[in-house]
């Protein structure tokens, strides 16, 4: 048996809300896990967390490797903004590093450290790509088991890749968005019709005046209904906003369907080689600190991951 340190953190909340939890394991130095009990450890705790994260460091490097119930995870963007506050708030020295570079299966991600003034760190998004879908209102109320009147018309539906392909909805009312509560099954084959990850429903209403948009993100792609706090589906909405006229400058977003208790994704318009992209963060809250007892039967329990790996804010 061996002890890991583990952390079960909750991305994007203070504490006020319910967040997006991920779990975190501390490797510490010259401590090494196997695919297999990456694996194992991520299997056990399938419905308490959606992946687990691996963090090692290596001097200045951080090395991240992330894992779901099912198989490894190229990129994990809300364990990512969780792990690095942690590592972040909890060191003296990485408090005054105004950016550090994390190294993940997707490949190098910069982490800008924001946490003494804003109390949030932020990732990149990827590129935006605008993608043609064959997409209509009507479908779309069906699928969100809506009336097309809860839809906006104001802005279109368009299909934006900023990390996961996604589907963004304007809705009419807060009261619209908030009383969605689609059928599951139905709305994941409409996705899988029409070839799109997730869909990312919003209103101009919120709750505090502070915040600049309500949101919601439906994935029953990956497996649930709704997923709580989305960075690259934010992303995408912030790109979609900027393409339309609508960017506020950096905002503050609430999604989550608890009209009262929103979970806070945060965007910023940054530039990456000469170019425009969309940067989303906040801070974490640790919920569970303890150590996990590794048994060396576990890894033998565990299948081997499929050769592609999936990239995901959740799963």
């Amino acid at each position: 048996m061996r002890l890991l340190n583990f952390k079960k953190l909750d991305a994007f909340t203070r504490g006020d809300s319910q967040g997006n939890p991920a779990g975190y394991v501390r490797l510490d130095e010259g401590q090494r896990l196997s695919e297999g009990e990456m694996q194992a450890l991520a299997r056990e705790l399938k419905g308490f967390v959606n992946e687990v994260g691996y963090l090692s460091r290596a001097g200045d490097r951080f090395h991240l490797r992330f894992f779901s119930s099912e198989c490894e995870v190229a990129f994990c963007g809300h364990a990512t903004i969780a792990i690095m506050y942690d590592l972040i708030s909890c060191d003296a020295d990485l408090l005054d590093t105004p950016e550090l570079t994390v190294h993940v299966k997707a490949g190098a991600m910069p982490v800008l450290n924001r946490v003494r003034a804003e109390d949030a760190v932020y990732i990149t998004a990827p590129r935006p790509e605008f993608l043609v879908r064959d997409i209509h209102v009507e479908d779309v109320a069906t699928a969100l088991g809506t009336a097309v009147a809860t839809l906006s018309q104001e802005l279109p539906l368009e299909v934006v890749d900023g990390g996961l392909r996604t589907l963004i909805v304007p809705m009419e009312t807060l009261a619209d968005c908030l009383a969605l509560n689609p059928n599951q099954e139905r709305l994941r084959q409409f996705t899988a019709d029409h070839d799109f990850d997730i869909v990312h429903v919003f209103a101009e209403e919120t709750i505090f005046a502070a915040n600049a948009y309500r949101t919601r993100v439906f994935a029953p792609k990956y497996g649930y209904l709704e997923d709580p706090a989305t960075g690259s589906g934010n992303a995408a909405f912030g790109y979609y906003l900027r393409r339309h006229d609508s960017w506020r400058g950096d905002i503050a977003v609430e999604q989550g369907p608890s009209r009262s208790r929103p979970n806070i994704v945060r965007l910023k318009l940054g530039e990456v080689d000469g170019m425009e992209r969309i940067q989303f963060g906040g801070p974490a809250t640790v919920r569970i600190i303890g150590q996990y007892c590794l048994h060396g039967d576990q890894a033998e329990n565990a299948n081997r991951c499929p050769e592609n790996m999936k990239t995901a804010d959740h799963p």
